[in-house]
């Protein structure tokens, strides 16, 4: 049988890094292929150059035995090459069915595409308003722009980079079935990501890169996740050691019956939120993007302010009329989920990105700033949390996706925050820089530090929470100690519906309790 995809002997340089070095593999029809790798191991760039985004220095390209030779993403469409980029292809400034429109090309029924977007995202079980103007959507809900945009256009090659990352489980057994039928029908898929379990579920096959190269080609239904790791980082993965200290009483982050109205017309108002968060504990909050995570964040970290300066405190002093700037000044730090933009300034360099919120540490002396603390600070959160990158110097936008989280992970956890507030703390990372992180995370847990961690990565928030509450609709469930409930009822929370609690009553997502 003739290979769907054919890549021979693809490199490519830049000017700091070999991104692919001499990559050959095939993907036959109907297969399930899965690209398995570090942060920064060649994955990305190998599918950019696929796409026609990236042009390759050496190699070729075939597709059903047709050499493809230089191509851009226009040619690949045609082929039926479609790919769900990891940081999204979207336009900020019109409508879900516009963008989609766009990426069509040619005339289009505006009306006629909002109901295909609508079915189609129905049937898949990705819900998405087709009438949403992009800059108002989550990031969970932008991935399922691009994952019903390429469902649309009927795919023969499939390109999927992190595809679960903000689903349920719920959800991602959907989306397999999808795939599944799909492969069937005889749609080749590549599929990129760091959850082996994943890929042991889904893939056929496996390619495995490291600093580039192809380390292995395996059949992950028959190698063992320790084989797996072993290929993609050369060690076996670390496993994340328990809490070891107690939980305080002290109260770090309290808030209590608040409710806002979101400022967005496609946004989810928060309704009667009341939580807590003690010293020396982990706390999750679980939920599909789009239903108040956003919103949550701007309240707690302060981009969203109240006139109720007592409905928030933090360490007992009341903050929420407080800005981010004076709520960092008591010791909150703040890793949210957008990376660029707002975790970083894309444009600056990696030192100066340093000194946006690390400022405090002693980087100033009589209103100077004094960049060889920055560049030290820099440096050691380089080190630590092995962020590849061409030095200090190198401007944010230059790192990969999974190099810039681990940067503004450890930049904020290397300040010592007394309260931490992070959104989808491993996104995109490797299995073993997700364990680090999380490692770090229990460990400054451990030292006392409170955490509130909002992720739609299950199996992360039981491995580290304490306690769970699951956000739906701008609504919080009643908590639920981590140890007394399962995946599946915190998964039928997510999706809104009721789960039985230990006392066999029915619990509603929609009765706010902490």
């Amino acid at each position: 049988m003739t290979p769907r995809l054919e890549l021979q002997n693809i490199s490519k340089r830049y000017p700091s890094v070999q991104a692919n070095d001499g990559i050959s593999l095939q993907v036959m029809p109907g297969e399930v292929h899965a690209i398995l790798g570090e942060n920064g191991a060649g994955k990305s760039t190998l599918m950019k150059i696929i796409y026609g985004i990236v042009r390759a220095d050496e190699g070729e390209i075939f597709c059903n035995g047709q050499p493809i030779g230089v191509h851009k993403p226009t040619l690949s469409r045609k082929l039926g090459i479609e790919m769900v980029h990891q940081h999204f292809a979207l336009f900020e400034s019109v409508t879900v069915a516009e963008n989609i429109a766009i990426s069509f090309g040619g005339k289009y029924d505006i009306v006629k595409l909002s109901q295909q977007v609508s079915e189609v995202s129905e049937r898949y079980g990705l819900p998405v308003n087709p009438r949403s103007l992009v800059h108002h959507l989550s990031v969970g809900e932008r991935q399922r722009v691009e994952i019903v945009r390429c469902l649309l256009q009927n795919p023969k090659v499939l390109i999927l980079d992190e595809p679960t990352s903000v689903l349920t489980p719920q959800a991602v057994s959907r989306l397999f079935e999808t795939l599944r039928l799909l492969a069937a029908e005889g749609c080749s898929i590549l599929y990129i990501s760091h959850k082996l379990y994943e890929v042991k579920e889904l893939c056929d096959t496996a390619t495995v890169l490291r600093d580039g190269r192809v380390t292995g080609t395996i059949s992950p239904k028959k190698t063992s996740t320790a084989e797996i790791a072993q290929l993609m980082v050369g060690t076996d993965l670390p496993q994340t050691v328990k809490k070891a200290s107690k939980i305080s009483d002290e109260h770090a982050l309290v808030i209590r019956n608040v409710t806002t109205s979101s400022e967005d017309q496609f946004g989810a108002s928060l309704n009667d939120i009341s939580l807590s968060v003690r010293r020396g504990e982990i706390v999750g909050i679980a939920g599909v993007s789009g239903n108040g995570q956003a919103e949550l964040e701007r309240l707690i970290s302060g981009e969203t302010t109240l006139n109720d300066a007592e409905s928030i405190q933090l360490f007992e002093q009341p903050i929420a009329h407080l800005d981010a700037g004076k709520r960092r000044d008591l010791g909150l730090a703040f890793i949210p989920v957008e990376r660029l933009g707002r975790g970083a300034v894309p444009s600056h360099r990696l030192n100066e990105n340093a000194v946006l919120t690390a400022y405090r540490l002693n980087m100033v002396e009589n209103g100077l700033l004094k960049m060889n603390r920055a560049n030290r600070f820099t440096e050691k959160v380089i080190k630590k949390f092995g962020v590849k990158a061409n030095g200090l110097e190198s401007v944010a936008s230059s790192l990969s996706g999974g190099n810039l989280q681990k940067y503004i992970v450890g930049r904020e956890i290397e300040q010592n925050p007394k309260f931490l507030l992070v959104a989808q703390p491993t996104w995109g990372l490797d299995v073993g820089a997700a364990a680090f992180v999380r490692q770090t995370l229990v460990n400054l847990c451990n030292s006392g530090t409170a955490v509130l961690v909002i992720s739609e990565e299950l199996d992360e928030l039981f491995e580290i929470c304490d306690r769970l509450l699951v956000l739906y609709q701008g609504r919080l469930s009643q908590s639920f100690q981590c140890n007394e409930t399962s995946l599946e009822e915190i998964g039928i929370l997510m999706a809104g519906a009721t789960a039985v609690g230990s006392d066999n009553t029915r619990t509603s997502v929609h009765a706010s309790s902490d």
